[in-house]
């Protein structure tokens, strides 16, 4: 069950969507302060002293009418510093921790087949019998046999005459 929460949440799109959500809130704050108190007088000073920003009346006296073009700026900027935060604190750091658990993830290995094993434990025997150094105890029996610890006298079907009986 957590295993499944944990995938649930760690993935990119969730992550991101509700990382801006938060980041978007938290952050209301201090870009309300930014445009307030630098981005807003800034603009004011590109306009007149008597209108605080850049702004104009389709009708003259009217509120309704006003287009307010410093709004518009400062909702721009506030976007961008938003958009940046959110990147760089949370956006960049996330795609490196997937990244390096990316790396760090042993690759899926296939299990040998059978005949891959089979053919390992064919040449590994096949090595030792040429790296193999042979017993003298074995070299030749008792009775003269060779490869037969004390000759033919220890085969079980032997008649005594070193001839093996099968």
């Amino acid at each position: 069950m957590l295993k499944g929460f944990r995938d649930f949440i760690l993935r990119g799109n969730v992550i991101e969507l509700a990382t801006a959500v938060i980041i978007g809130g938290a952050f209301t704050a201090i870009v309300t302060a930014i445009s307030d108190k630098i981005i807003n007088p800034l603009i004011a000073a590109i306009g007149s002293p008597e209108s605080p920003a850049l702004s104009f009346y389709l009708r003259d006296g009217v509120e309704a009418t006003k287009v307010d073009i410093g709004a518009v700026i400062t909702a721009c900027i506030n976007f961008l510093i938003v958009a940046a935060v959110v990147y760089f604190v949370i956006i960049m750091p996330m795609n490196k921790i997937n990244e390096l658990r990316k790396r760090g993830a042993p690759e899926d290995e296939v299990p040998p087949s059978s005949e891959e094993l089979l053919a390992e434990i064919r040449d590994l025997i096949a090595q030792g019998r040429q790296n193999a150094v042979p017993d003298q105890r074995f070299a030749e029996g008792a009775s003269g046999t060779p490869g037969v610890p004390g000759g033919a006298q220890d085969m079980p079907n032997s008649a005594g005459d070193g001839n093996p009986r099968h």
